[in-house]
């Protein structure tokens, strides 16, 4: 069900862009970098106890807009991301002590780019929603110093394996665009909610559910190869 959720998206994104010819014709392809921060949590079944683990993300950023409808101004964006995921647990009777596991990705979201505002020159509001997939690359645990005298070892999650090194999901975010004749300066707020699991999910595996969540705070350049 979920995978033909994620497929559904996919689909949708790409037959909306299609037929999207309804108002007025652009022709505007930018191309540019972003980067900013993750704040993950790691959706677990049985539950795990977190704080917000903070990650980089960064990459490039392509967007195409097709058309103008009325005052909405409609594209597709693709980014290609190095992102840092995770998580970083909380043990409420041991404040000092400390579990944390970064895990690095490759993450490519496929976007519904609709915005809002002034153009060729000003600013506009947007909108970005669509599916996402992601490439596990690695991963980092890290044990304070006390670790093994407090806890007299490790549970269920830790020195775990990842199994399932493709990941997929949902992103979707808002925010500004400010168009300048020196390039198009951007800052959004964006959400993901992984659909899989990297853990093994099945009934002999302890976790029934194990996904990537967060939030994302990013800044973006993009200058216009065409405009029309």
């Amino acid at each position: 069900m979920i995978k033909k959720l994620f497929i559904w998206l996919i689909g949708l994104l790409f037959c909306n862009y299609a037929q999207a010819q309804l108002g007025e014709l652009r022709n505007n392809f930018a191309v540019g970098f972003n980067g900013g921060v993750n704040m993950n949590n790691v959706s677990f079944s049985p539950t795990v106890k977190q704080n917000s683990l903070m990650g980089i993300t960064g990459g490039v950023t392509a967007r195409y807009i097709s058309e103008k409808y009325f005052s909405m101004i409609c594209g597709a964006q693709l980014e290609v991301n190095f992102s840092q995921r995770g998580w970083d647990e909380f043990y409420e009777d041991f404040p000092d002590l400390k579990y944390t596991r970064t895990m690095n990705y490759v993450e490519i979201p496929f976007l519904a780019h609709i915005a809002f505002g002034k153009e060729p020159r000003g600013v506009q509001f947007f909108i970005h929603a669509g599916p996402q997939i992601g490439f596990f690359l690695s991963d980092n645990e890290t044990f304070s110093d006390n670790w093994d005298s407090v806890t007299g070892g490790v549970t269920e999650q830790h020195k775990l394996q990842v199994e399932n090194k493709f990941d997929y999901g949902i992103a979707g975010g808002a925010g500004f665009e400010l168009r300048t004749k020196a390039g198009n300066f951007i800052v959004e707020g964006r959400y993901y909610y992984a659909l899989s699991d990297f853990f093994g999910n099945t009934k002999k595996d302890y976790f029934g559910r194990s996904a990537h969540m967060g939030l994302s705070v990013k800044l973006g350049y993009l200058f216009d190869i065409t405009k029309y």
